[in-house]
């Protein structure tokens, strides 16, 4: 599955990145160090990719006009969700 078909589909995206966090628990890595990455991973998908549905269009959107402080929330959220449905 190419990372731009799992972005695409909202669930696929969940599925996705919840069995990263998780490998990145077993790996040792902080609930905290994991929210920094998924803040930069934020950072990245707003900066170079396109939403291709309509849920994350409206996270683009929360992201965008958050302030940092939020940005991290929505972050923390999102690895929630992510582990949620992994």
């Amino acid at each position: 599955m190419s990372t731009e078909s799992v972005v695409k589909d909202f669930d696929s995206w969940k599925s996705f990145l919840g069995k990263r966090v998780i490998q990145a628990e077993k790996m040792g890595m902080s609930d905290e160090t994991i929210s920094k990455l998924a803040f930069e991973i934020g950072e990245f998908l707003d900066q170079k990719v396109d939403p291709g549905n309509y849920s994350n269009r409206a996270i683009k959107e929360l992201w965008d006009c958050g302030t940092d402080a939020e940005k991290q929330t929505i972050a923390s959220l999102m690895v929630k969700l992510a582990k949620k449905n992994a």
